[in-house]
């Protein structure tokens, strides 16, 4: 539930963290980990998994997952998509089961977006281990340049008022009967005014990555 203290401060969190716990709900409902410590030792221990070796390999390198980790995810992925890649209906579907009181189908249009990094209209292994690897393992400095991407809507290298405008519409909109007490109508646009206020250091209307970062950082 969103609190009072979200109306002066933390929102501007609320997006990393909806990100974090969306993602965890992702993985689970593709079947790709079991909150059971149990089941995910046994998955470790008899992993027979279809893949290419350099591949994982080579993804190792570039993530913070062990072998074992990416076997059982690539696993995962396999058996539930078939043709290697997520479709962006997809994304859609598993948030609706999410946030099932809001209408979370724009703010999966940016998660799945901010996900498919070479912009071909699907998330592929590589594309989703490593966005999940910076979200759940990644250090501040690339969260933050991870959420800075997904804000920049249309991949400019500056995030616009109506850029955070139209994610933060998108995260109300996703919470929808969720949030308490109820929000005004204008609520997303002010919050909007006031972070923008205190990002925009050098008020020339648009947020680079270096104030984005060193303003979530303070």
């Amino acid at each position: 539930m969103l609190t009072l203290e979200w109306e002066s401060e933390g929102l501007q969190t609320v997006g990393i963290v909806v990100i974090i716990f969306a993602s965890l709900k992702l993985l689970h409902l593709l079947g790709l980990i079991d909150f059971s410590e149990d089941t995910v030792e046994d998955e470790m221990e008899m992993a027979t998994v279809r893949h290419r070796p350099e591949d994982l390999e080579l993804l190792e390198a570039q993530s913070k997952f062990t072998k074992k980790e990416l076997q059982i995810l690539y696993r995962g992925f396999k058996n539930e998509c078939p043709s290697g890649v997520v479709n962006e209906e997809t994304f859609k579907e598993i948030y609706s089961q999410f946030f099932p009181q809001g209408d979370s189908t724009t703010y999966a249009h940016f998660l799945f977006n901010a996900f498919d990094t070479d912009h071909n209209g699907s998330v592929s292994f590589e594309d989703f281990v490593m966005g999940l690897s910076i979200l759940l393992r990644g250090t501040v400095q690339e969260k933050l340049n991870w959420a800075f991407n997904l804000y920049d809507i249309n991949k400019d290298g500056y995030i616009t008022k109506e850029e955070m405008l139209d994610i933060m519409k998108a995260i109300y909109d996703m919470m929808g009967k969720c949030t308490y007490p109820v929000l005004k109508e204008d609520a997303p646009r002010q919050h909007v005014e006031t972070f923008f206020q205190k990002m925009d250091k050098n008020k020339d209307g648009v947020v680079t990555i270096d104030e984005f970062i060193e303003s979530c950082q303070k």
